[in-house]
């Protein structure tokens, strides 16, 4: 990717080094959450449910430590910075010529762990997005696991990750994430999880769209970069996540769609740059 001496995003969020104080008490809907982004990753969400976290304002505040980052790390916080900014350019722009208003999210760098106001998020859960907030949250050692774990490595391998936790954002604003989880409470648990992978894939769909957005209009993608995002895609479908996990697969316990699933729908917001191509809930095939 073409991103060294672009623009840095302001709305980047630095929380690395502060340790969270807990107090009794705690857990609820926003672990729940959380967890549900644990298996995600591949991530037994017991490790997360554990680990006792508490809801806002059962916490105290974060203690600032001494926290001294690698170059290499300070070098990816600038990456996401300007991976973040060009979301912006994209999402403002379309928001506008639809007539509506971009609400840029703040991003969280933390290490370790980090209060939200879903409740406590842990590394070992990845990246993770916060409606409530409307901030997306990662830890950057998270980038060793797409490259080692997951074999996905590469600048745009990471973008993608990033672009996907805007694009749950760009649900948010259109009032989409709401609908959906309304409609998941009414629903048996089958039917909750294959509309959370509807709303997880048109979430890569709209990181399509951004893919799109900065190669036409800002030229930031290189040669190879279109297969490290579909890559990554592929990497962390839930078929192949299970797989690795546990060896085998239950389709319908998947809540982010498959390997197949997530690189076709990152594939057509990239070829057709456009956020009325990613209605998940409407497609004749998922």
């Amino acid at each position: 990717m073409r991103w060294r001496g672009r623009r840095t995003s302001s709305n980047v969020e630095d929380r690395r080094g502060s340790r969270m104080v807990r107090r009794a008490g705690g857990g609820g809907i926003g672990m729940i959450v959380l967890a549900l982004v644990a298996i995600y990753f591949g991530v037994d969400p017991s490790v997360v449910l554990n680990q006792g976290g508490n809801i806002l304002g059962n916490s105290a505040p974060p203690e600032s430590g001494s926290y001294q980052p690698s170059a290499q790390e300070e070098e990816l916080a600038a990456f996401v910075g300007v991976v973040l900014a060009d979301t912006e350019a994209t999402w403002n722009r379309i928001f506008s010529e639809s007539g509506r208003q971009y609400r840029e999210p703040k991003l969280v760098l933390f290490s370790g762990s980090v209060e939200s106001a879903c409740g406590m998020g842990q590394a070992a859960m990845g990246p993770f997005y916060c409606p409530g907030d409307m901030k997306a949250y990662i830890d950057l050692s998270f980038y060793q696991d797409l490259k080692h774990r997951h074999q996905a490595p590469g600048d745009f391998a990471q973008a993608y990750v990033i672009a996907h936790e805007i694009g749950h954002h760009v649900q948010n604003l259109l009032g989409i994430s709401e609908k959906v989880q309304r409609a998941r409470r009414q629903s048996t648990k089958s039917e909750a999880n294959a509309l959370s992978v509807k709303l997880e894939l048109q979430a890569d769909c709209l990181a399509g769209v951004w893919a799109h957005d900065a190669d036409r209009a800002r030229e930031l993608l290189e040669q190879g970069d279109i297969e490290e995002g579909l890559r990554a895609a592929s990497a962390i479908g839930d078929d192949r996540l299970q797989r690795q996990s546990r060896g085998y697969v239950t389709p319908d316990s998947f809540t982010h769609g498959s390997s197949a699933q997530r690189v076709r729908w990152f594939r057509i917001g990239l070829e057709k740059g456009n956020v009325n191509s990613c209605n998940t809930f409407d497609a004749a095939q998922i």
